[in-house]
Order: C-alpha cells, then sequence, then structure tokens
C-alpha cells in the first residue's frame, strides 16, 4: 500500500505542522469564519448520524475511533459505555483530544498517537472512521477495510466526499482558505466505485450508503461496511 503510506505521511504532516491550531479551534466553541462555520456544523451533523447507527447503550462493546482528531466522537462513544481506543495519524490531535476528555471518561478511553493498523491491535466490534479516509483514493480503501474486517465483530462506519458536481467546483474553490490552512487533497468517491474496489481487491463483505450530509463546505457521505468472517 505504497500510495496508503505516502498520503498518511501528507496527512500527518499538514496536522501536525499546518493545521493543529485551525482544527484545535474547529472543533471548540471557538467563534469561526462563515465558511468554517459550515464546516463545523456539517461535522457535527454527521457525527450525529454516525451515532445515530449505533445502540444508546455500548456497555461491554470494544470501539476503534479511527481518526479521532480532537476527540469529540471519542467522548460521545465513551458516554455510551463502549471502551474506546481512539488512534489519529496525529500525536498534537491526540494531544489535544487527551487534554479535552473529561475524568469521568478517562477510564473508558486509550489514546494512541500512530497508525490505525500499526497502532492498534485485538479485535474490535466496531470501527468508526469519521472524515479519516477522505484523502485516500479507492484502492487504498479496500486495503484498508480488508486489513480491518478480520478484527471487526459487527461494522466499519466510515465517510467519504461524493462525487458529485457541487462538491468538486467547490474543491476548485479551495482557495478561499489561506494557503498553510489547506488539507491534502479530498477524493470523492462513489459508492459503486468503493464497491468495485472491493471487488478487485477479493474483499467480501457488504457496502452500503447510510446518509449525506451537505452544510456549505462540508459534503460527506456515511457508509458501513460488514466484511465476511469472525474477528480473532
Amino acid at each position: 500500500m505504497t500510495s496508503y503510506t505516502a498520503t498518511r505521511d501528507r496527512v500527518e504532516s499538514y496536522f501536525d505542522q499546518s493545521a493543529t491550531k485551525v482544527w484545535e479551534r474547529l472543533t471548540s466553541d471557538a467563534p469561526v469564519s462563515g465558511v468554517r462555520a459550515t464546516v463545523r456544523a456539517g461535522r457535527d451533523r454527521m457525527r450525529g448520524v454516525i451515532l445515530a447507527q449505533l445502540p444508546a447503550d455500548l456497555t461491554g462493546l470494544r470501539i476503534l475511533d479511527a481518526g479521532c482528531g480532537t476527540g469529540a466522537m471519542t467522548q460521545e462513544l465513551a458516554k455510551r459505555g463502549a471502551a474506546v481506543v481512539a488512534v489519529d495519524i496525529s500525536p498534537k490531535l491526540v494531544g489535544i483530544a487527551e487534554d479535552r476528555c473529561p475524568d469521568d471518561l478517562r477510564d473508558r478511553i486509550i489514546f494512541v498517537a500512530g497508525d490505525m493498523l500499526e497502532a492498534t491491535s485485538g479485535p474490535f466490534d466496531i470501527v468508526v472512521a469519521m472524515d479519516s479516509l477522505i484523502y485516500y483514493d479507492a484502492s487504498d480503501i479496500a486495503g484498508l477495510l480488508g486489513a480491518l474486517a478480520p478484527r471487526v465483530r459487527q461494522s466499519v462506519i466510515f465517510t467519504l466526499p461524493p462525487r458529485t458536481a457541487l462538491l468538486m467546483t467547490m474543491f476548485r474553490l479551495g482557495k478561499l482558505f489561506p494557503r498553510a490552512d489547506r488539507s491534502p487533497q479530498m477524493v470523492p468517491h462513489t459508492t459503486g466505485g468503493v464497491a468495485a474496489a472491493l471487488a478487485a481487491a477479493r474483499v467480501a463483505g457488504e457496502l452500503r450508503e447510510i446518509e449525506r450530509v451537505t452544510s456549505g463546505f462540508y459534503i460527506s457521505t456515511a457508509m458501513a461496511f460488514e466484511g465476511r468472517g469472525d474477528a480473532v
């Protein structure tokens, strides 16, 4: 997965060198500009969509928050009783997530800085990857899902930018952000394209689209993948 590794390293560099303060502010209650406000609202809505797919009581379940960022999803999962492994490629974002974690949730969360595949171990009941796979092409996503599937008892819930005319136009308008704030290029996808990549990689399972969220500059589709095979 050479392209996966190269993209992962660019993402780590972006978040640890260029955008830590931007994302720390975006994921807080601090005032932000109009464009970023739509992104914040969209992410909040998407978090709700993902959480709506899960039981209200997650007690006894082990969940991987893959790409935990500053920890908003992590906290919500822990509040429902889950044992959460919160991993992010950016050590600085993991540090913010740890700092923001309420004391009463700390015993349910393990924070890890590193690759979602390499820095974690053991089986999980559910994997949540909100906006953490958005920079990868379909073959890399298929490889990631194929690597995760044997370790997941239920499903991997993740988000991807959809391939729409509106989103492609908005990508071209990315100069609205100051240069230092721009992330690595997101890769738009169709559900069919991801399914075809899974088939080409011989990753067996069911891929389904959950819901699309559109909020200004934030456009993302929630998906779920349920692999075939037992978690080890």
